[in-house]
């Protein structure tokens, strides 16, 4: 049975809702990520940030650091619906954060607020006292006291439904707020046990705005009157996009560098151009704005044709900060219109994708070249992962048996390498849904569902029934070999299962014809490396030999692909082939639907043609919607979702990959449950007891009869992990906190719900002169710190 959804109601209001980023939109359900802080680089997991490290005595005082976010922030109430990561660069700007964290993710007191905050009694309820800094004040001159505190707790603890709160995560367990043994002391007693008690009151907000409802729901959303930072906002322009910060005289810590922070929002596929005409000192990028400007810093080449100097993910000129690869092409961040991942320029479908990288990216002029030379590169890995989620509450994956066949399959190595082995980043594949790596206590839970495994998985599908039609051979390949669509050099190959039709057999294709496309698409493997290696050796450069050759073999390939297209698309018995191979059934010639087996899927073709059979249940074949946004940011997402429909065809799983416009991609499809498998992205956290509960909360039925999710769109859970989750949120012993957050995260990954990929890249360009900011990973920056090199 179905049942209406709704993905959030009460219980989610109950807990904080982390940020779900989709193709690399934030989208409005805002993330509580902390600020700047500790000195732990050793420690620091390689690639964890590279923002060019500068003591405080070589920044230049002064100066306008212009920086590009996807668009103005339309609120700067952080605990709104509404709020976005602008919001975010804002509120840390200007508000205080009482604690912050490090590059591993750990949270840090914030000194410039509060002189001491710790636990100062367990029973017979747990208390934490809060010590303000003495010199800490509002710009209005009055000081940061507990009175601010007991507002935003009234405000946010969700017994006043007049305040338009988006979260209340563990305000909802404290018992009273008050004053300590001085004005300048806060004791906050917990009617509940609360482990991420340090995640409250970050970003905090004056009285004036959690005090009011109106303050809060409309007042805070375009300005805050009274700040307690090291900048202020002096102003927004909508007609120009811009929201500006400006050093705050006021702040008693040490002073910004910079005079004025100036939020730009700019397209991200208008960045390149800003940046050129030197516009913009700092802006994420995609990866092919990124090689351009790489290439611009490099001297002409004078290597040999093919060297390395030539090759997307050679050593480019982005500073290396502690922790941080100093070598590695740029790849993509995450906002709006983002391209989901980095892979390399032969890392795409292989007939051409509309907006895709099937053309060389345009070089730069000379104009531009010059213009670009004056920034660099910045990466890392951000605190954020890419998914694939299975969506339990729909046939057949609401069997457990087919989710793990299908988890198996997967070999999610592959995937992190073609992501990120380009950029010189870390490419071990994420093994914790909860925590990111290097975070305190993150291992790799993985082995509760197992490796991958095309054997095992083919065993799990006939388990729950799914087989390959009787008579048709079952290849035994290794899992060690190659995968269609990946090389064992990180390369592209043509993928033979990406436009099957019915086993070719039925349709009536003859054996001859049969061994013709199969040694046509091999003939368009062999053109589609070359032409790959000889488009790496032009450098976008269109006067080159090397071009030439490169657009001859993609020519050479796209015959050779289109001869073998011939071939397999004839009619499948009753039917006809639909001419895109996507979004529904086709007809026949009677104008009378057919099924999905005669549809053009990303799935199995006939043995033998070199794929397996699809698996059949009751005599229909595994089929499953892959659905995807088709913005032109999302290239590099639907790369990934066609190595997955690849991998998937080994085991005789078929994909219906399934294009949906941007705007509608999570509301209608992903929110709304209709999907089978969607590639979308979490943020990590500090607090993973905190955040983690509502994405992987089990669904309860509500009364009226729908399903509240909260933020758990595969709709698989049980109620051991949402114990767990509970035990590890009243656990004030850290150690055991952070065990049952593991023992939860293991409970997750045999569930089969959600298969972790890779932590996403974080590319950023910046001025050469630009310090302390660009690719910051966990740590959020330090704003008074962030200003321009002195000569």
């Amino acid at each position: 049975m179905t049942h209406p959804v709704r993905p959030g109601g009460a219980a989610c209001r109950r807990r904080r809702c982390a940020a779900l980023l989709v193709a690399g939109v934030l989208l409005p359900l805002p993330v509580l990520t902390g600020c700047g802080g500790g000195d732990d680089a050793e420690e620091a997991a390689p690639g964890a940030q590279d923002i060019a490290a500068t003591a405080r005595d070589r920044v230049r005082q002064g100066g306008t650091l212009r920086w590009a976010v996807d668009a103005v922030p339309g609120t700067l109430n952080a605990f709104q619906p509404r709020a976005d990561a602008a919001t975010r660069r804002v509120t840390e700007a200007v508000l205080p954060r009482l604690f912050t964290l490090d590059q591993r993710g750990r949270p840090q007191r914030n000194p410039d607020y509060l002189a001491a905050a710790d636990v100062t009694d367990r029973e017979p309820r747990q208390t934490v006292v809060y010590k303000i800094n003495p010199k800490a004040r509002w710009s209005d001159g009055r000081t940061v006291g507990p009175e601010d505190f007991a507002a935003q707790w009234n405000a946010l603890r969700g017994k006043d439904n007049a305040y338009w709160s988006a979260r209340n995560a563990g305000y909802d367990r404290i018992e009273k707020v008050e004053q300590g043994g001085s004005a300048r002391e806060v004791k906050v007693t917990f009617a509940k046990p609360y482990a991420d008690w340090k995640s409250l009151f970050t970003p905090l907000y004056p009285k004036s705005v959690m005090g009011d409802a109106r303050a809060f729901n409309d007042g805070a959303r375009e300005e805050l009157k009274e700040t307690a930072g090291p900048f202020a906002v002096q102003g927004r322009d909508e007609q120009a996009g811009t929201l500006t910060l400006a050093r705050d005289p006021k702040w008693w810590g040490a002073p910004a560098k910079l005079d004025k922070v100036v939020l730009t929002a700019v397209p991200r596929e208008k960045r390149a151009a800003a940046l050129a005409a030197g516009t913009l000192d700092l802006a994420e990028v995609d990866p092919d704005d990124a090689r351009k400007i790489t290439a611009a810093g490099r001297p002409a080449p004078s290597a040999p044709a093919g060297s390395a100097s030539g090759k997307a993910g050679s050593p480019g000129t982005g500073s290396s900060g502690p922790g941080s690869p100093s070598a590695g092409a740029p790849g993509a961040a995450s906002q709006a219109g983002r391209a989901e991942g980095a892979e390399n320029d032969a890392e795409r479908s292989p007939a051409p994708v509309p907006g895709g990288d099937d053309v060389p990216p345009r070089r730069a002029s000379t104009a531009e070249q010059q213009a670009l030379r004056g920034y660099t590169v910045r990466k890392a890995l951000e605190p954020a992962y890419t998914q694939l989620a299975l969506n339990g509450s729909t046939n057949p994956l609401n069997d457990e048996r087919v989710r793990r066949a299908v988890a198996r399959a997967i070999d999610r190595q592959k995937l992190a390498d073609s992501v990120l082995k380009p950029l010189g980043l870390p490419n071990r594949p994420l093994g914790s849904h909860l925590l990111m790596a290097g975070q305190p206590g993150y291992a790799d839970h993985s082995g509760a569902l197992g490796g991958p495994d095309t054997g095992a998985a083919r065993a799990m599908l006939a388990d729950a029934g799914w087989r390959a039609p009787a008579g048709t051979a079952q290849p035994q390949q290794s899992d060690k070999k190659v995968d269609a669509g990946h090389d064992d050099k990180g390369g592209d190959v043509v993928r033979a299962g990406t436009v099957p039709t019915t086993p070719l057999s039925s349709a009536g294709v003859r054996a001859a014809d049969l061994q013709r496309s199969t040694l046509l698409r091999q003939s368009a493997v062999f053109y589609k490396t070359a032409a790959a290696d000889r488009r790496t050796t032009a450098e976008g450069n269109t006067a080159t030999a090397a071009y030439a050759d490169y657009r001859r073999y993609e020519m050479l390939a796209a015959n050779a692909l289109s001869a073998a297209e011939m071939i397999e698309v004839a009619p499948a018995p009753g039917g006809v082939r639909t001419p895109d191979g996507r979004d529904g059934p086709g007809r026949a010639a009677d104008g009378k639907p057919v099924g999905a087996d005669v549809l053009g899927l990303a799935g199995p073709a006939d043995p033998a043609a070199g794929g397996p059979a699809a698996v059949k249940k009751d005599g229909k074949p595994l089929a499953l919607r892959f659905v995807l946004p088709d913005g032109p940011g999302s290239e590099r997402l639907r790369t990934v979702a066609d190595r997955i429909s690849a991998m998937l065809a080994r085991i005789g799983v078929q994909t219906v990959v399934r294009k949906v416009p941007d705007k509608s991609y999570f509301e209608d499809h992903i929110a709304a449950g209709d999907f089978d498998l969607a590639l979308y992205t979490w943020p990590g956290s500090a607090y993973p007891a905190t955040d983690g509960h509502p994405i992987y909360a089990k669904p309860q039925p509500a009364a009226d009869g729908s399903l509240t999710v909260e933020q758990n769109y595969t709709r698989v859970g049980t109620d051991h992990i949402d114990q767990l989750f509970d035990q590890a949120a009243a656990e004030l012993d850290e150690d055991a906190s952070r065990e049952l957050v593991e023992r939860a995260d293991a409970r997750i990954w045999a569930a089969a719900g959600s298969v972790p990929l890779y932590q996403r890249p974080e590319v950023v360009a910046v001025k050469k002169n630009l310090v302390n900011a660009g690719a910051f990973g966990f740590s959020t920056p330090r704003y008074q710190d962030i200003g321009f090199k002195k000569n």
